[in-house]
């Protein structure tokens, strides 16, 4: 009986911490990283003490909250360099990263730090060998690099709009692929 009751708690546990993670990630994302620990535990309808039972500062639950965007990066990068036509799968990396960059403004620059500085190094590189991909694949026009790419990413993130994202990215990959 007793295991079954220590299984219990457990599964409270590991539930209450997914279920903060999601909250403090859709409140981060609209409010910014700044928001009190105070605040997440009303809108997960739990304690303050619960939260801090699972993440003692704010800055362990923003870095769990980091560390699950840095991963579904990661997935949609595998998964685009794993697409075999590399114009589905750059334009869908391009949509992507526009559609984050506004819907999840608040979490953008705090992924700026040292803690993932490995992490997003390893994602330029994965774009950069999209990019080069779908240079062979003549999917780009002929002289565009992968820096031009990656200025062109950069671009997108002047958008505060979700129309305005997505026109953006149209625009630019207009530009960027060949016919």
């Amino acid at each position: 009986m007793r295991d079954e009751v220590t299984q219990k708690r457990r599964a409270d546990a590991e539930h209450n911490r997914r279920h903060l993670v999601a909250v403090a990630h859709a409140a981060f994302a609209q409010d910014g990283p700044d928001l009190p620990v105070r605040e997440i535990a009303r809108r997960a309808g739990l304690a303050p003490a619960t939260v801090h039972r699972h993440f003692p500062s704010r800055d362990d639950l923003l870095a769990a909250v980091l560390a699950g965007q840095v991963e579904r990066c990661e997935r949609q990068l595998r998964a685009a360099l794993a697409d075999p036509d590399s114009r589905r799968a750059l334009t869908r990396t391009f949509h992507r990263f526009g559609e984050w960059q506004v819907q999840e403004r608040g979490l953008v620059g705090a992924l700026g730090g040292a803690a993932f500085a490995d992490r997003r190094s390893a994602h330029a590189a994965a774009f950069g060998r999209l990019v080069e991909r779908a240079q062979a694949d003549g999917v780009l026009r002929p002289r565009v690099s992968v820096d031009d790419a990656r200025v062109a990413l950069m671009a997108i993130t002047s958008a505060r709009a979700l129309p305005a994202v997505r026109r953006l990215t149209g625009v630019l990959l207009t530009g960027l692929l060949s016919g």
